[in-house]
């Protein structure tokens, strides 16, 4: 009997929901949100509307596309969090509905654990390169920067993260404090492959085993433009590739010698990225030579499945439904944990 898995994603500002069919992807529909453009980030009242108003055409189109009926699901899979409260509201509340009506088992997904599974994603007729447990995974996004060592689907131990901001938020505030528009990510990166990577030097904190903290590059970014433009009002504008390029490279060689670290110290050479900065492409090229250089093998997802997408809790819960690990109806949503 077929096992076919509904996977619904509200944690922050993207409505997805994806269906997968004995462990392959039939359909996977994200839903973005423009209206926080405007504000310079996520306003969450506004993401909790407007994950209402998508949530039922998405699932709906979903389904439609992977030519599956609602009678012929298995469980419903959802992200249970972290992310912010009223976007997860909707997607848990909706499944939970979902799945009471149809009778059939729900399935709670964390956010984090979906990333990291999103390199387990079968695409119809493709063959693609599954990391060997046990294998490293560095997971940075607007939320989150974590070494993780994933020992099996279920099992996962966190070795270092952030103490304060995330890789992602660090660039978000950086592109918003020379004015270049949300999400910084996708607009510093562009920026950054017509940049001088070693034109400015920002300070890099040193932190004691594993961690990251991105917190104080973020002062230095800051402090540094001001003595710039005491000089030169318009430097930002005359120099905004070489201070992309310069911002991008220091956060990524922070990520990376940390990463180095654990790998030499675990000797593993499985090596995974996943999040939305995994979409960057001075970490992808980093991944690239450190792989050649350090003999690694690694793992870089497409760039559908570096950001929120309901692929990656569809498949996770899959694994889990394999497992029979249920979700009570009872359980709420959570806005704050880790793996």
């Amino acid at each position: 009997m077929d096992t076919i898995i509904l996977g619904i994603e509200s944690s922050c500002d993207d409505t997805s929901a994806a269906v997968i069919k004995n462990g392959v992807l039939l359909s996977n529909v994200v839903a973005n949100q423009a209206v926080h453009e405007a504000y310079g980030g996520v306003v969450p009242e506004l993401a909790s509307r407007a994950h209402q108003q998508n949530i039922v055409p998405v699932v709906n189109e979903a389904l439609k596309r992977a030519n599956v009926t609602k009678d012929q699901l298995s469980a419903v899979a959802f992200t249970r969090g972290p992310g912010l409260m009223g976007s997860l509201l909707v997607g848990v509340s909706f499944a939970k509905g979902f799945a009471r009506a149809l009778n059939i088992p729900m399935v709670d997904v964390n956010h984090l654990n979906g990333h990291v599974l999103a390199h387990f994603i079968k695409e119809p007729d493709e063959e693609t390169a599954q990391p060997k447990f046990p294998f490293l995974c560095l997971l940075v996004s607007g939320g989150n920067s974590q070494i993780i060592l994933v020992k099996s689907y279920s099992e996962m131990e966190v070795l270092g993260q952030t103490i304060d901001d995330a890789a992602g938020e660090a660039i978000d505030k950086c592109s918003k404090v020379m004015g270049l528009g949300y999400p910084g990510g996708p607009i510093v990166d562009r920026l950054a492959r017509q940049g001088n990577p070693k034109a400015f030097t920002f300070n890099k904190p040193q932190i004691p085993g594993y961690n990251y903290s991105f917190s104080g590059l973020k002062t230095s970014f800051l402090y540094s433009l001001r003595e710039y433009l005491k000089e030169d009002p318009d430097f930002i504008e005359h120099h905004k590739n070489d201070l992309a390029a310069s911002l991008e490279a220091t956060i990524v060689d922070i990520l990376m010698s940390k990463l180095r670290k654990v790998a030499k110290d675990y000797n593993i050479k499985e090596v995974a990225v996943a999040g939305g900065v995994s979409a960057n492409n001075g970490l992808r090229n980093a991944f690239r030579e450190h792989a050649a250089k350090y003999g690694w093998n690694i793992y870089i997802p497409k760039f559908g499945y570096t950001t929120d997408n309901a692929a990656m809790i569809a498949i996770t819960g899959y694994f889990k439904y394999l497992n029979k690990d249920y979700c009570p109806m009872e359980l709420p949503a959570f806005s704050r944990v880790t793996i």
